[in-house]
């Protein structure tokens, strides 16, 4: 379909979802205003090309904050609909749709349609983690979350292996409301599977941090001439962020721009991984074989000669998502970031690939650039309801090279 459109947030997903190179991208960005707030309900209104940290903008100055946000404030709140986004809270919260109280979408035959639970519900679902194939997001109304602060009391615990993470998350996510492990991908022996279980929970009023923290300080001026993120420098990075953290467990209060999103606070530090960029692989897999899954996956990538600058591994809980094509479903999610090192790399996430669905596990399609047809529809078995919903003027690259090549 090569005259086809696609809507377009603020371009921040690793993979091709977002990209439409035959046809026409829509920018949504234009369309960045916030309707209004109202403090009594938590319902904030808004455009879908307004950025999360616009919203977090308004909101915590009178004690609200997202319910559930990922990695970066950066996106869209169309694209965070899109994309049915995660975070560290999934085991308390669900997805980001979960929130979501309507919608109205523009359909190509003209029609704006108001979407939720009770108006078109079966289109409201297949836009929440519809990859922006249903249509363009025009409006949201999201139930924001209250909150004593927006800062965060955080409980730094380091484990020294994989066994003593999972032995010890059970407790860990019924006490607190956020929970993500960074975790050494490199090491190997006794300590291979150590790192750090980061835990969390909103501080109490007396937070005496700002609400809203400063802007970004650091940037990465340029693109170096080879990927800065080898195994020798990622084995040096790795060691010295685990020794950095105190034995057992450290409990600070924390500011909440840093514990949610720390890549932010560095301007392109994708350049990092050298002018190839990078590949990011996520997956979910069940939580009865998660330990044995876990080591898998980090020793294939680690025998591959691969080191992955980012590994974070939590736990998705049993909340079932309203988006009818959402990535998280319960068990456990493992992220990996490997420069990209060419046909060595396509090899080596290929072989992630088929641990995952081996295991009867799933790979993130919002994150992937290069998944095959196969392990699309082994991932995604209900695939065609979401083609049956498509808005058929909207396509993607990902939609073209994984669901049309079926």
């Amino acid at each position: 379909m090569p005259g086809a459109y696609l809507p377009f947030g603020n371009g921040r997903s690793y993979g091709d979802s977002c990209h439409n190179d035959p046809g026409l991208l829509i920018d949504n960005r234009r369309r960045g205003r916030i309707h209004g707030f109202d403090p009594g309900t938590g319902i904030l209104s808004a455009e879908a090309g307004v950025t999360l940290s616009a919203l977090l903008a308004r909101a915590v100055p009178h004690r609200f904050f997202l319910p559930v946000t990922p990695g970066t404030a950066h996106v869209t709140l169309g694209g965070a609909i899109a994309n049915d986004v995660h975070g560290k809270n999934h085991h308390a919260r669900g997805t980001f749709g979960n929130h979501i109280r309507r919608l109205t979408l523009l359909r190509s035959d003209g029609g704006v349609l108001a979407c939720s639970d009770t108006e078109n519900p079966e289109l409201f679902r297949a836009t929440i983690g519809g990859m922006g194939l249903t249509g363009l997001i025009l409006d949201v109304d999201l139930q924001m979350m209250k909150v004593p602060s927006a800062h965060i009391q955080q409980h730094a615990i380091r484990f020294d292996s994989l066994d003593a993470y999972f032995e010890m998350i059970d407790r860990v996510d019924a006490e607190h409301e956020y929970s993500v492990a960074w975790i050494d991908q490199l090491a190997t022996g006794r300590k291979a599977g150590r790192g750090i279980l980061l835990a969390g929970d909103h501080a109490d009023a007396s937070c005496d941090f700002p609400d809203l923290p400063r802007g970004r300080t650091l940037g990465i001026p340029v693109t170096p001439p080879f990927s800065l993120l080898n195994r020798l420098t990622l084995r040096a990075f790795n060691a010295a962020y685990f020794r950095k953290a105190k034995a057992g467990e450290t409990v600070e209060t924390v500011k909440w721009s840093g514990y949610f999103y720390p890549l932010d606070a560095i301007r392109n530090w994708n350049r990092l991984y050298g002018p190839k960029g990078l590949y990011q692989h996520q997956s979910v897999y069940p939580a009865e074989i998660a330990p044995a899954v876990t080591a898998r996956l980090m020793e294939t990538a680690r025998d591959a000669g691969h080191g992955s600058f980012l590994t974070v591994l939590k736990r998705f809980g049993e909340h079932r998502s309203r988006g009818l094509f959402s990535f998280p479903r319960p068990g456990f999610t493992l992220t990996l970031d490997f420069a990209n090192q060419g046909e060595g790399t396509l090899k080596l996430l290929d072989a992630l690939d088929r641990i995952v669905v081996s295991a009867g596990g799933a790979v993130n399609p919002y994150k992937d650039a290069r998944m095959s047809p196969q392990t699309f529809a082994a991932s995604f078995p209900e695939w065609r309801k979401l083609e049956a919903m498509r808005d058929p003027a909207m396509m993607s690259d990902f939609w073209r090279r994984t669901a049309m090549a079926l």
